[in-house]
């Protein structure tokens, strides 16, 4: 994968421009894929280290993706705006808010359905695909509120490894931080250099030495030791911290 630098940073970083994904409109479904991913595929974008699939997805009320079946994958979701109902083979069984997180893992099989909540109202959320370390484990569900003032504060660790402290535990050597900043708060986040970073703007608009990036943009960072943002506008940043590519 082909690195660029820009000024205002001191490693290699790539931009991916939220115009650049993959993009499927299909009658209740208005998609945009930032890897390969159904009829959208791309030999140059399979995945980035462990990340798979970030798909944001806007679903017309009341519809949504029929019950349909995953193995061993590890499966984000985040909410926008809107509510998304969720019921899987585990009992699992909720509806997911802006604010919250829900993590599925697949595991040795599971099968799920997501509709919009909403007779009335779209739902525009993430689903977030991460490639699990061990193949075969018991299927499981985790859903919870974010500490919503953490957030506001800069980069929180919401989702990693079983042995460490985070709300949410995930099969792979990965984490994800969310970070809420308000216009004009700048961000400054230690990176392990050693590790590969995605930055995937979710909502907003913010500065990155001097490059802006937007709703759906996104930044992959090699052989950094910190990431310095300011955000122009108020914003949802997802950071995930990976095995090295």
């Amino acid at each position: 994968m082909h690195f660029r630098t820009f000024e205002g940073q001191t490693a290699m970083q790539q931009i991916r421009s939220a115009s650049d994904r993959g993009h499927v409109q299909s009658g209740w479904l208005d998609s945009h894929h930032s890897f390969s991913f159904g009829g959208y595929q791309d030999p140059k974008w399979m995945g980035y280290s462990a990340l798979r699939v970030i798909n944001d997805d806007r679903v017309d009320p009341a519809a949504g993706f029929s019950p349909h079946s995953h193995r061993d994958m590890e499966i984000i979701s985040y909410v926008l705006d809107g509510s998304l109902g969720h019921r899987d083979s585990t009992g699992g069984g909720s509806t997911l808010q802006p604010g919250e997180l829900q993590l599925m893992s697949a595991g040795r099989g599971i099968t799920h359905s997501e509709m919009n909540a909403s007779k009335r109202d779209e739902v525009h959320f993430l689903q977030i695909w991460i490639t699990p370390n061990v193949g075969g484990v018991a299927p499981g569900y985790q859903q919870k509120p974010l500490d919503h003032e953490a957030l506001r504060k800069g980069f929180s660790t919401v989702v990693a490894p079983a042995a460490e402290d985070a709300p949410f535990s995930i099969h792979q050597d990965a984490r994800l931080l969310i970070a809420w900043p308000a216009a004009g708060a700048e961000l400054t986040q230690a990176l392990n250099p050693k590790r590969s970073h995605y930055l995937h703007v979710a909502r907003g608009s913010i500065k990155v030495g001097d490059r802006e990036l937007s709703d759906g943009d996104a930044l992959m960072l090699a052989d950094e030791s910190e990431l310095r943002l300011t955000a122009e506008t108020d914003a949802e940043l997802l950071l995930f911290d990976l095995p090295a590519v």
